[in-house]
């Protein structure tokens, strides 16, 4: 069921490096609702960009090619989001304790990790994962924010 009554103004997405998790999820995000949400993804350290989920959202329209992965510390003060998304357990406990003082809302989605899906070795198998996971991030958030503004896929 959709919290359509108190939906949020800001989100921020995190996960453990901010290269396929949560900008996965921004990039839904600003698709699905766009200029309703504003949204932006960190990781607790930044990594570096995967091209497996550029290529996997572009099958659905969605241009995530130049995100450049930040970590929390790029962020003027992650205490200003109306609501975090923790998409790791690592980026859950970092968003508990630098909130545990402010009115922003965590929550913790348990998603897949494509790099942690036992898939061989062959290109196939690990673009499969990785649409696992993106189809798994879009019922999400549809499910939490209500019915998109734009259809995406």
């Amino acid at each position: 069921m959709a919290k359509e009554d108190k939906q949020p103004g800001s989100v921020l997405f995190i996960c453990n490096l901010n290269a396929i998790r949560s900008p996965m999820a921004e990039g839904l995000v600003k698709a699905l609702y766009p200029g309703r949400i504003f949204t932006q993804s960190a990781g607790v350290t930044p990594g570096d960009p995967d091209p497996f989920a550029a290529e996997v959202m572009i099958e659905q329209g969605i241009d995530i090619s130049g995100h450049e992965p930040r970590g929390l510390d790029d962020l003027d003060d992650i205490t200003s989001y109306d609501l975090i998304i923790a998409l790791t357990q690592e980026a859950r406990q970092e968003a508990e304790e630098a909130t545990r003082s402010a009115a922003t809302e965590v929550e913790y989605w348990d998603v897949v990790d494509p790099l942690a899906t036992p898939t061989g070795g062959s290109r196939e198998r690990r673009l499969v994962a990785y649409r696992e996971l993106r189809d798994q991030l879009k019922r999400l958030i549809e499910k939490r924010f209500g019915r998109a503004a734009r259809r995406v896929g």
